[in-house]
């Protein structure tokens, strides 16, 4: 498939937009056991935080696993540090930046957590290969992090890990998840000083979403997608911007200020891990990735069998994907003056094109979900060549990608 890689203007936005995303990269993350999923299978998200929103994948051979990650764009390839990721053994990690883990005598600030992140990868098949990594290499790293990991043997754990200790959270705990689910943003219930940490608003509301979707059974990839993921909320201020009323006043829009909901205007990227139904089907543990702020893109799933990543989210420069969505974000925060970046125009959110953003995208999105549910389930029966999820992987992007291009034409020709 030939794309248009000229969104001149979005990477602009990019860089204007950098700013608002401090230098910790705080991220929200979620965990939950295969017995606290409506499917069965154990489950990990991650919003990705940062300063980088030129996000996209890569496809790396490792010294044991091959892999798949988000990466920075701006990097030079191969990048040294990915961002959250999946290997062909079904071994899963993410991230989230803990700076009371951090040791300033020992100027340890987390600075190669994403270095550490992509080792894992390459070396780890299970949890267990994972903690005696961290013992190995425990010392050596300058991490400051909430680890999340998930294995094809349906394991689900969080490490909080500074440069020279760590500690386990197991999801099949019952002293730490008797529910089988936790939830971390960017601090450590370890950590010596927890007043260093942050992200402690999103840490109560993504709890409330996670544990509500457990209750009702139905704590899966699509609600994670389509509720936690681009959540706008903000509870401490009884805000809920999607279902507030709009203002009959076109010139005075309702905005929402997107510093501290889950869906911030920091958001680069999102990650949703599917793990295998059993270690001998780690080809079917599946990788959801939004490249972009979660509320202005759209999930495509991918797979390390496949041998590569989709060409819409890759590419020797930015992404195609990631481009569209920095098109539709320079539409939702359209005023640059002094802090307003921060501000999301949610009647702008809900109006586009007579329906709203999030319509389009969710209709979008619904004939991914359906053409993959169908070919996991065809793939579950038979082992699939490599060469076919390829195939699959590549197509389903590619649509998805053809159908954003539709949805937002005009957003899209303005970025060029």
């Amino acid at each position: 498939m030939t794309v248009n890689r000229s969104f001149l203007k979005a990477a602009a936005v990019a860089a204007a937009l950098a700013w608002l995303a401090p230098a910790a990269a705080p991220c929200t993350l979620a965990l939950a056991s295969g017995r606290a999923t409506a499917n069965g299978r154990a489950l990990m998200w991650k919003n990705r935080d940062a300063s980088a929103t030129n996000n996209k994948l890569a496809f790396f051979k490792g010294p044991k696993y091959a892999f798949i990650a988000v990466v920075n764009a701006d990097d030079a390839a191969p990048a040294d540090a990915v961002w959250g990721g999946q290997n062909a053994a079904g071994f899963a990690i993410m991230n989230s930046q803990a700076d009371d883990l951090g040791d300033a005598v020992k100027k340890a600030d987390g600075g190669r957590n994403g270095a550490f992140m992509k080792l894992a990868l390459g070396e780890c098949a299970t949890i267990g290969d994972f903690e005696s990594l961290l013992v190995r290499e425990k010392g050596k790293w300058n991490v400051a992090a909430n680890f999340g990991v998930i294995d094809a043997e349906g394991g689900a754990c969080f490490f909080e890990t500074g440069r020279d200790s760590f500690v386990k959270f197991d999801t099949r705990d019952p002293r730490v998840a008797p529910f089988g689910t936790m939830v971390r943003t960017n601090f450590a219930f370890t950590s010596p000083d927890q007043m260093r940490g942050g992200g402690f608003d999103r840490f109560e509301r993504i709890g409330h979403l996670v544990e509500a979707a457990r209750a009702q059974g139905r704590l899966d990839a699509r609600f994670i997608l389509r509720q936690a993921a681009r959540d706008l909320s903000q509870e401490k201020l009884h805000s809920n911007p999607l279902s507030r009323p709009l203002p009959d006043d076109p010139a005075a829009p309702l905005y929402v200020q997107t510093n501290d909901t889950i869906s911030r205007n920091s958001s680069v990227s999102a990650m949703v891990f599917e793990g295998a139904p059993s270690r001998d089907r780690a080809d079917l543990a599946t990788m959801w990735v939004i490249l972009g702020q979660p509320v202005t893109g759209v999930a495509v799933p991918v797979w390390p069998a496949s041998g590569g990543v989709p060409s819409v989210t890759a590419g020797p420069g930015t992404a195609p994907l990631n481009d569209a969505a920095l098109a539709v974000a320079a539409y939702l925060y359209p005023d640059r003056r002094g802090r307003m970046p921060q501000y999301l125009d949610v009647t702008r959110l809900r109006t586009y094109g007579g329906e709203g953003v999030l319509p389009k995208l969710f209709r979008i999105e619904d004939r991914v979900l359906e053409r993959t549910a169908a070919k996991w389930a065809e793939w579950e029966a038979k082992k699939p060549a490599p060469a076919a999820v390829a195939e699959f992987q590549e197509s389903v992007a590619a649509e998805a990608y053809g159908s954003v291009r539709r949805e937002f034409a005009d957003l899209l020709s303005r970025s060029k």
